[in-house]
């Protein structure tokens, strides 16, 4: 072998084994990681924390306990209308009704909010449009005390159909309204809740909801039928209701991403009327009726024509004889009845 080559080779070797020798120990020597705690977030310098909405409030909203939230706001912006953190809690706003349009993220006004008592503030709760209408209800029908501001609710009503017939009369029981707002139940219009942060749940005798004039003019006729029961609505009932209506035509969606939202906040929030649901006493049990008492026909007697009317002689109600006819005289009454003919 030439004596270049097996230099150059020798060479090669002697570089490799440093280089491995100097990755071998920057690897062994190499501390292990520690796992560090993360940096708490640094409140930006110059701000202070005021109470602001975590998302679009629009006005008659009932606020909740979800609706608000402290943020940092630069203190030269802060207004003194605003709610500050040290000054302020939101505990004591919860069921205070929005009266001008909050934006996500912007700061809450007092002027903004209607407490309860306050003058007006009933008005505010209302949407444009829209009507107060007091529903007396009883411990059993306003869902065990369940119901409280802001929830929404269908309307049941409940009735005996006497018909006018012989038997007893028809049990029935339909919903006549849905999605309604409940604005207060008696005379409070927030939940009530313990020391320990709980709700407290109390029983109340009359229920106010939102509804349209026409709708309002219902409930005052139901209230004279018969007995009105409430049934809480879930929150994802107006989604599946929602899907229902565009499948069938009767909301068209807009192509607009903005108008679209407004659209389905709009229809999720609407009163609805129209294709009531209802059961009967025979749903629920064998023993009851499944339709009204029909009223009896007024019948002749002897299955013949009244009192006093000539054979053959038409008169309402009455059924011409078939067959053999035999004519009965009492006096100045005279009565045809058949023998032996088929009805």
């Amino acid at each position: 072998m030439d004596a270049r080559k097996l230099i150059l080779l020798v060479g090669a070797l002697v570089v490799a084994a440093i280089t491995a020798f100097m990755a071998r120990s920057l690897m062994s020597g190499a501390p292990a990681p520690q796992a560090g705690a993360v940096p708490a977030a640094v409140q930006p310098q110059n701000t202070t924390e005021v109470l602001v909405a975590k998302r679009e409030l629009p006005v008659g909203t009932i606020l909740d306990a979800q609706s608000l939230e402290f943020r940092p706001w630069p203190k030269e912006l802060v207004e003194g209308a605003y709610y500050v953190k040290s000054e302020s809690d939101p505990a004591k706003l919860v069921g205070t009704v929005v009266r001008f349009p909050i934006p996500a993220g912007q700061p809450v006004t007092q002027g903004a909010l209607v407490k309860p008592g306050d003058r007006g503030f009933l008005a505010a709760a209302l949407g444009a449009g829209m009507r107060a209408v007091t529903v007396p209800v009883s411990t059993q029908s306003a869902v065990a005390g369940f119901v409280f501001p802001g929830d929404r609710i269908d309307l049941v009503l409940t009735q005996s159909v006497s018909g006018g017939g012989d038997g007893p009369p028809l049990k029935a029981s339909e919903t006549i309204l849905r999605n309604l707002r409940v604005l207060a139940t008696d005379q409070k219009t927030d939940k009530q809740t313990d020391d320990k942060g709980n709700t407290i749940v109390n029983t109340f005798s009359t229920v106010t909801v939102e509804a349209t004039p026409k709708i309002a003019e219902k409930i005052a006729v139901a209230q004279t039928i018969g007995t009105l029961s409430l049934s809480l609505r879930s929150i994802a009932d107006n989604q599946g209701e929602l899907e229902e209506a565009i499948a069938a035509g009767d909301v068209e969606v807009p192509t607009d991403p903005k108008k679209e939202k407004e659209m389905i906040a709009k229809v999720a929030t609407r009163p609805q009327e129209g294709a009531t649901t209802f059961a009967t006493g025979a749903d629920v049990s064998r023993f009851q009726r499944s339709t009204v008492p029909a009223k009896p026909r007024d019948a002749a007697p002897m299955g013949g024509a009244p009192a006093g009317a000539a054979p053959g002689q038409g008169y309402p109600g009455a059924v011409a004889p078939r067959g053999p006819v035999v004519t009965i005289v009492r006096g100045n009454a005279e009565t045809a009845v058949a023998l032996g003919g088929k009805n």
